[in-house]
């Protein structure tokens, strides 16, 4: 029944199969999830879950017994529920975000809203829209001023506040954290950062002890006080030590706490830090990949330290290929229950994303590279898993195709990693590849999940390899920064050196490779059939990046800060027009696809309108699809249906492949 209700919400959406066979049902692939998460309340009573529209997110509540919706929440286009947190076990609290495509990374708004599970007293607690109550009263709970509010903490001893994080409107603000009720939005303050742009940790009490932030600089500081009503104290200066840290956590006792460490030339460690002593002990760290996110006591996994209340650090998962997690004692109670729960479900990530305050049922998310997910109610007592719903269950895993991990050397020795997806039930010898570098790209990598790209193209029947060049995120600082002012240079190289290993292994027939990426993967595309000419047979790029001055003076318009981070890690202006695709039409030799969205404000649409008739001033054969009110990624299912329609048949006339249904 509650999947039914779920899918009224998603008015429009029905269930199909999906097999490989000689068409791809694109009609699966671009069909919006049920929804994105879930979680249970306090009490168990009620589940709340974010719902996937075309181009929004709501959120609906419904009650756990007799599954009846007891309340939801909407806002207009292009407006998201980015976050949610039961506060109480009647009371959600809502962080809204903006994005303008589907592969936007999403922009908070710094907007808070309450509503109660019954769909009364919904309220906008925070932000720069909030309205007095007029002149004519004096009681104004509610603060009128341009400010974004953050989640720090949800309090769960107290029913009616959290801490927040307030940032007022500027380039670069001092924030402060306060004390905030969740019904009538009334703040009190309780700590100024000393740090512009900082982010606040509590501990298990509720107090704020840790602040860490950067100015435009883009040097961060850590700062420790032992109280409310103590001065702070620098622990960490980047522009000193040369690494960054990042609090996560306390101890029970609170008398240690848990950071997050850079290593020059190692993976991220997790130390634990003596307060009266200042002594950093390492109690995790991996050889290869950084952690991917954190474990906590009440075995809720997580990405660091804020808006979870009390929850003391207990592990972390890592992803170094397949997930894996490790535990600071891995004989704890809840490493015991993650091992359980990854043997009943093996083969699978598994993660705990809510739990009742008693501890006697748990909502486990169940995934992996072939299943985009299905849930479980775990009876923690009894040791019961029931299943409850999944995000997309007209996918049978057992049709989809696999992921693997993979790894090559770099021509300069540096170890590369990424995956492998090959067709359902092909040998991986000879096959017709399409190598897919992802966006970002600093920062972002590839992981071990459900990739609807990787899936639909070896649906299609070419194998998929996805390269985590330098640059990506995970592996290190080091790592990172090897990518910086290495557009076109080295990250480009690690693809090129991608290819070729999959040539060597004799996965890829070398007569039938084409390079496709979105955002920086479409500027990694285009610049690939520019450096090697002859190793690939076509290539397509989705919402790119072709001009690299041009990006680079729009992104100094936007701010001084994000200027300087172009500078450092884009590169100096006067070198970006040598590795700009758009000015090296001439030697592409392939034909090429393209596709923007007029309302882009990441990768504007100018980018591939340029690119396109420098390609055809060479001669180039060059197809496009624009959509002038699509943005980053496109959001309408009749659009990217046909554009995925389009992209296959791209491919088909140069690699074989299959078409669309």
């Amino acid at each position: 029944m509650i999947r039914g209700i779920l899918a009224a919400i998603v008015a429009g959406i029905a269930l199909a199969s999906f097999n490989a066979s000689a068409q791809v049902d694109v009609e699966a692939f671009v069909r919006k999830d049920k929804f994105a998460d879930i979680k249970l309340s306090p009490s168990g009573e009620f589940y709340a879950a974010t719902v996937r529209l075309e181009d929004r997110t709501g959120l609906a509540i419904m009650l756990r017994s007799g599954n009846k919706l007891t309340a939801h929440f909407v806002l207009g286009k292009n407006t998201h529920v980015s976050g949610f947190w039961w506060v109480n076990p009647e009371r959600v609290l809502i962080a809204i975000s903006e994005k303008y495509g589907a592969l936007d990374e999403p922009q908070p708004t710094g907007e808070l809203y309450g509503i109660n599970a019954d769909g009364t007293q919904l309220e906008m607690l925070v932000g720069y829209r909030v309205e007095s109550r007029g002149a004519g009263t004096r009681i104004q709970p509610k603060k009128v001023e341009d400010v974004a509010a953050f989640l720090v903490d949800t309090l769960p001893d107290d029913d009616k506040n959290v801490i927040i994080s307030v940032w007022p409107f500027s380039e670069d603000p001092y924030t402060r954290a306060e004390r905030m009720d969740v019904y009538s939005g009334r703040r009190t303050q309780v700590a100024r950062a000393p740090v512009r742009r900082a982010s606040f940790v509590t501990d298990n009490a509720g107090v704020v002890r840790f602040t860490s932030g950067a100015g435009a600089d883009n040097v961060r500081k850590l700062y420790y006080r032992p109280g409310d009503a103590s001065e702070w104290t620098l622990i960490n200066d980047e522009s000193v030590s040369g690494i960054g840290e990042y609090a996560i956590g306390f101890s029970s006792d609170n008398r240690t706490a848990y950071l997050l460490t850079e290593q020059r030339n190692a993976p991220t460690l997790i130390v634990a830090y003596d307060l009266e002593t200042g002594q950093r002990t390492t109690v995790l760290q991996d050889a290869v990949v950084d952690p991917h996110s954190i474990i906590f006591s009440d075995g809720v996994t997580g990405l660091g330290a804020g808006s979870r209340g009390g929850r003391v650090p207990v592990g972390a998962l890592y992803m170094d290929g397949r997930p894996r997690t490790a535990f600071f004692d891995k004989n704890s109670k809840e490493a015991l229950l993650q091992r359980e729960l990854e043997h009943a479900f093996a083969g699978h990530l598994v993660s705990i994303t809510s739990i009742t305050s008693d501890g006697r049922v748990a909502l486990v998310q169940v995934s992996s590279d072939r299943n985009p997910g299905d849930f479980y109610l775990f009876r923690t007592n009894e040791r019961k898993a029931d299943y409850l719903l999944s995000r997309r269950d007209w996918f049978d895993p057992d049709a989809m195709a696999e992921s693997k991990p993979v790894q090559w050397i770099a021509r300069d020795g540096l170890v590369l990693h990424g995956y492998l997806t090959v067709p359902k039930g092909t040998e991986p010898r000879n096959l017709p590849l399409i190598v897919l570098p992802h966006g970002g790209p600093f920062g972002i990598r590839d992981t071990w999940h459900f990739n609807d790209e990787a899936q639909m193209l070896a649906g299609a029947g070419y194998a998929v390899l996805q390269p985590n060049f330098r640059g990506s995120g995970g592996y290190g600082r080091a790592f990172l920064e090897a990518g910086a002012r290495q557009w076109g240079l080295a990250m480009q190289d690690d693809v090129t050196d991608a290819t070729r290993w999959a040539i060597r292994q004799g996965i890829a027939d070398p007569r039938r490779i084409c390079i496709y990426g979105a955002s920086y993967g479409a500027y990694a595309a285009l610049s690939g059939v520019v450096k090697e000419p002859d190793l690939y047979r076509c290539a397509a790029g989705y919402v790119g990046v072709y001009d690299l001055p041009m990006m680079q003076r729009e992104d100094a318009r936007q701010s001084l800060r994000l200027g300087r981070w172009s500078k450092d890690w884009v590169g100096e202006a006067a070198g970006l027009a040598a590795v700009s695709p758009v000015n090296m039409a001439q030697r592409v030799k392939v034909p090429v696809f393209m596709a923007a969205g007029g309302e882009d404000e990441v990768a504007p649409i100018k980018h591939t309108e340029l690119m396109e008739r420098r390609l055809k001033a060479a001669g180039v054969p060059v197809e496009t699809l624009y959509y002038k009110t699509e943005g980053h990624g496109f959001y309408v299912e009749a659009n990217q249906r046909e554009y995925y329609t389009k992209l296959l048949a791209f491919f088909n006339r140069h690699l074989g492949g299959a078409k669309a249904k």
